[in-house]
């Protein structure tokens, strides 16, 4: 029986959980996710876990914060004036916002706190700095 391995398109289900439980995403209901395995397409840990694995089979893994989205990173905290929104903006707690750098780039970030004539936004990813479980079970290597 083949075994998954780098270079491979691989399907797979997945249900992920955060330590307490919480359930943030599922192909459950879903099409299998399809990726090619080593091609940064997915987490480091999440290709990490599908290599080696045999069609049909299935596992549970624990992948730690620096093999999925990476620490939290305080830089990337900001308090924002108001001013710098447009006038017909409420800004509220989890309201997400784009902005634009210098370089063109576009950041997704979250309202975290308002308070008096500014917000705090927060640009890590929602998942950075936690440890992620995955039950994970290969449909198909192509």
């Amino acid at each position: 029986m083949s075994q998954a391995k780098s270079g491979d398109s691989v399907k797979i289900h997945y249900t992920g959980t955060l330590d307490d439980g919480t359930q943030f995403d599922s192909s459950a209901g879903r099409e299998p996710l399809e990726f090619k395995l080593g091609s940064g397409q997915v987490i480091p840990g999440f290709d990490k876990a599908v290599d080696g694995m045999t069609v049909g089979e299935s596992k549970t893994v624990n992948i730690q914060a620096e093999d999925a989205y990476g620490a939290h990173n305080a830089q990337m905290v900001q308090e924002v004036p108001l001013s710098a929104l447009p006038d017909d903006l409420t800004p509220e707690i989890g309201m997400g916002l784009q902005a634009q750098g210098p370089d063109g780039q576009v950041a997704n970030l979250v309202i975290t706190s308002v308070q008096g004539d500014s917000i705090t936004v927060d640009g890590n990813h929602p998942l950075a700095g936690k440890a992620l479980n995955f039950d994970i079970e290969l449909v198909s290597i192509d």
